[in-house]
């Protein structure tokens, strides 16, 4: 029986997408018949995960305008302790905090194979943050980290590439996976859009996602703003939270504000609204975007990320290139006033994510896993598993 190790600085039932396609991950390996060790900073009410053999939890402290997720503290003497009484047969790190950077030295001093995954944009982050000096460091820093593991693992193409270009090494693909029973059409709920106010065949634009500047807030309120100026009976609905919540609510006094969303709670959103807005530039992947493609609404976003590994312009989507936010504005606007075409995009957009199931997902990222326990020291190009 294989056992993996888990480190990361969030986890089940946060909200976010790290910590979603782990919990994803770790029900598929289970299923696989693998042991899991999970370390992760304390939780807030002692809580342990059901789903491991072995669990560390290390102190935390919380970032201003993260309140919602901490970073652990290095614990190379405990997690010393764990690994040489449950030796594991690779250890998997979806951090690159403190915490990750101690569980990478501790792992390379007792000789275990390391898979790193590259699940967030820390250097773009510091961009949005008034750090931008910084950017560059950042960048060094995560080089350095993924570099020191034996496999850096990325979800799109387009990334593996932009790594590599920037000297990262031992990089490969393992995508997303979706779950589309849980988000589909059926889930369309009339009881919801008249919570909302709005009637049968009025239009309902929605976004997902943290309110925060890294997700390109301004650009949605300039596109909400623009839709609404050609279509005034437009509904705007935004599911989430974050530190500019309160800016939106100020500039779309509008808007219909759902906060956090879970569970049968969230596929409702999402398929009881007609178009989804997208406009973040930070997403290493963007889970939200397959989520609303498979609830059957057309999406406006930048051709990046998922968006531009799923979507084919003007067949599943409308895509803007990321240099130009006025064509992004610009194709928002051109898709509300024009109902049929937002259905016939939603329909191809469910018809092209059917097939993305976290199994086939699960298997590549073993397979990583294994590769890299295997053979070690072996480099390879990045490729599609």
């Amino acid at each position: 029986m294989e056992r993996i190790a888990f480190v990361s600085e969030t986890w089940h039932p946060e909200i976010n997408g790290v910590a979603h396609t782990l919990s994803h991950l770790c029900d598929q390996l289970i299923a696989r018949g693998c042991e899991l060790q999970l370390i992760r900073p304390a939780t807030r009410d002692g809580s342990l995960e059901p789903r491991v053999q072995q669990e560390l939890q290390v102190r935390g402290f919380r970032l201003p305008g993260y309140d919602t997720v901490q970073v652990g503290v290095p614990a190379p003497q405990r997690l010393m302790r764990m690994w040489r009484e449950h030796r594991p047969s690779v250890v998997y790190i979806a951090t690159e905090g403190p915490l990750g950077i101690s569980a990478l030295m501790v792992a390379r001093r007792l000789g275990l194979p390391v898979v790193a995954g590259f699940h967030t944009n820390f250097d773009q982050y510091s961009t949005h943050y008034r750090l931008k000096a910084l950017r560059p460091l950042v960048r060094r820093g995560l080089r350095r980290f993924h570099n020191a593991a034996n496999m850096t693992l990325v979800p799109t193409r387009t990334q593996a590439d932009s790594l590599m270009q920037q000297g990262f090494e031992h990089v490969q693909v393992v995508g997303r996976g979706l779950d589309c029973e849980r988000f589909s059409p059926s889930h369309r709920s009339e009881a919801l859009r008249k919570s909302w106010g709005v009637s049968s065949q009025q239009p309902v634009a929605l976004h997902v996602g943290r309110l925060a500047a890294e997700k390109n807030i301004e650009l949605l309120i300039r596109t909400y703003e623009a839709m609404l100026a050609v279509q005034p009976d437009l509904a705007l609905v935004l599911v989430g939270d974050g530190p500019l919540r309160e800016r939106l609510e100020q500039r779309l006094p509008e808007a219909i504000f759902a906060g956090f969303q879970t569970g049968e709670a969230l596929a409702a959103h999402y398929a009881s609204a007609d178009l989804f807005v997208f406009p973040s530039l930070s997403e290493t992947f963007g889970n939200v975007v397959l989520e609303a493609m498979a609830s059957g609404l057309a999406v406006i976003a930048f051709d990046y990320a998922a968006a531009a590994e799923v979507i084919r312009d003007d067949h599943q989507g409308l895509l803007a290139p990321c240099s130009q936010p006025e064509r992004f504005i610009e194709q928002a606007v051109e898709a509300c006033q024009r109902p049929a075409r937002i259905a016939r995009l939603g329909r191809a957009a469910r018809v092209r994510v059917e097939p993305l199931g976290w199994s086939r997902i699960a298997e590549g990222f073993l397979t990583c896993l294994r590769h890299a326990e295997e053979k070690p020291d072996a480099r390879s190009q990045p490729s599609r598993l």
